[in-house]
């Protein structure tokens, strides 16, 4: 019978990049314990990463060696995984739409799930739990959108609605204006003022 850890490394090679890899999703292939003792030796010899509490994944092979999963692509991986919502931070929201020249020093998710940090490789990254209300429209522009907005705050609001008019297509504003009764009042506001005066 083949041995466990390599069934294990399998199971991992043929997940997209950045796919976590944790025991219960493993128990087709042996018992609880020796999967977490199959795990911990294959984080030991470098063929997978310990990125968090009972979480890993599968290094990339690149042609400069071996790397971590990008992490939009780990995200992703753990979204789907343990059904969380997992959104870029809304700092990271206004660099990506132009609103700020800030990068983001280390990077920062808002999820539906606990707050916690995760490793991967040399980079931190950080899982910060939110209110239901900074989630909305994930995986969209309009959901950036009211991130950027929430991270800007009531008194930069206006004038980063007007930039964006300037670089969105009216309907993904339109979109993120549609998300205004799950917002705080200021921003919905805005976002009702920018509706009103472009319907």
């Amino acid at each position: 019978m083949e041995p466990l850890a390599p069934k294990i490394l399998n199971h991992a090679k043929a997940l997209p990049e950045g796919t976590p890899v944790c025991a219960k999703e493993l128990l087709h292939l042996g018992e609880r314990s020796a999967v977490d003792q199959a795990l911990c030796r294959l984080a030991s010899t470098g063929a997978l990463m310990r990125v968090g509490r009972g979480l890993y994944a599968l290094p990339v092979q690149g042609k400069f060696g071996t790397r971590a999963p990008a992490v939009p692509k780990l995200m992703e991986g753990l979204a789907n995984l343990q059904g969380e919502t997992i959104v870029p931070s809304g700092a990271a929201s206004a660099n990506s739409l132009g609103l700020t020249t800030q990068v983001p020093i280390k990077s920062v998710y808002l999820t539906s799930g606990r707050t916690r940090k995760l490793q991967l490789g040399k980079q931190e990254v950080e899982l910060r739990h939110a209110p239901p209300w900074q989630l909305v429209l994930p995986g969209r522009i309009a959901g950036e959108v009211v991130r950027a907005l929430a991270w800007m705050g009531p008194s930069e609001c206006p004038e980063a609605l007007r930039t964006l008019s300037t670089r969105l297509p009216a309907a993904q504003l339109q979109e993120a204006a549609s998300a205004r009764g799950r917002l705080p009042t200021w921003l919905a506001k805005g976002l009702s003022s920018w509706a009103g005066s472009h319907a």
